[in-house]
């Protein structure tokens, strides 16, 4: 699809594999992963410690001695995808203003009817959609409660044997994720490899320090100190925090506010967001214009939910 675009290959079919400490059970996020699959007519190859050691000799087998490999798994580049995706926006007539920084709502008569940017310029609109993410809350203070940004540790490390990292052998994984929080991505062009936690994380101002603490960089040393010895001790290039906009119920946030005609709140992505992307869209669109959906109800306006993670099984609590 991108190639037709003129755009250059942003996904890279690596395959995933999702393993796990001891013996998969029903109700554990890998097995019922697999078992997804399964009903699905796909055909993910089981692992045990012996296939694990051979075919993904980074990983500690003894530590990790069951799961499961998807070859049809990959991974997207995100941040080009997005720059693509601008790209098409623009072709067909869609207009950017980067570095805006919206300051208010135009309000009148109780109807939203545009935003005003912080140096006081008027957009005027007939519907206003806020996607605002972590900043929701910020922005729609009404959901301050419903809504709460949530920072994630993503780190970028330099393997000093970077071949048992090529995606070949290291193809993007979870680590026995509901109970380490870890996943992460294999070597990427630049000799760099990914890996972050998808866990409680900690409250955070999505406009302040966004750096990983000494914690955070003890835990993931422990984490590799178990699961890939060899990188254990490797250099850590690069940190972040990733912002969640974390809902209590895991599901996103995508209604019509109830209170202020002419606005519609498209948020809450609980960490996936991007992943989600390509069907969101049209969800969206169908909300702004109250066109019957079949998943709008799951997203509908709920202020009466606070504070909480959700029921999602792959989220170390």
């Amino acid at each position: 699809m991108w190639a037709s675009r003129g755009e250059p290959q942003l996904f890279h079919q690596t395959g995933v594999v999702m393993l796990c400490h001891g013996q998969m059970q029903p109700g554990d996020f890998e097995y019922e992963s697999c078992q997804f699959l399964l009903r699905r007519d796909q055909r993910p190859e089981r692992l045990d410690s012996g296939s694990i050691a051979r075919r993904f000799p980074a990983w500690n087998s003894e530590v990790y001695q069951d799961g499961f490999f998807h070859a049809r798994g990959g991974y997207a580049e995100s941040g080009p995808v997005i720059e693509a995706l601008v790209r098409q926006a623009e072709k067909n007539g869609v207009q950017f203003y980067r570095a805006n920084t919206v300051s208010r709502l135009i309000e009148k008569h109780g109807e939203v009817e545009g935003v005003v940017d912080q140096s006081g310029r008027i957009f005027s609109a007939d519907h206003v959609v806020m996607e605002t993410g972590a900043w929701a809350s910020g922005t729609l203070p009404a959901l301050t409660h419903s809504i709460v940004p949530n920072g994630q540790p993503v780190f970028h490390l330099k393997p000093s044997s970077p071949n048992l990292f090529a995606a070949e052998s290291f193809p993007v994984f979870t680590a026995d994720i509901a109970n380490t929080g870890y996943y992460g991505f294999p070597l990427h062009q630049d000799g760099i490899v990914k890996s972050a936690c998808h866990g409680a994380g900690v409250r955070t101002d999505p406009l302040g320090d966004r750096r990983v603490t000494a914690e955070d960089h003890d835990n993931l040393r422990a984490f590799l100190d178990q699961s890939f010895p060899s990188l254990a001790q490797d250099e850590i290039v690069y940190t972040r925090l990733c912002l969640y906009a974390d809902t209590a119920d895991g599901h996103f946030w995508i209604d019509n506010d109830p209170n202020r005609p002419g606005l519609t709140v498209a948020t809450g992505g609980s960490g996936h967001g991007f992943k989600f992307a390509p069907v969101l869209g049209p969800i969206i669109a169908d909300v702004v214009e109250q066109k019957e959906n079949v998943w709008a109800h799951r997203f509908q306006w709920r202020p009466e939910l606070k504070q909480g993670y959700g029921r999602e099984a792959a989220r170390r609590k």
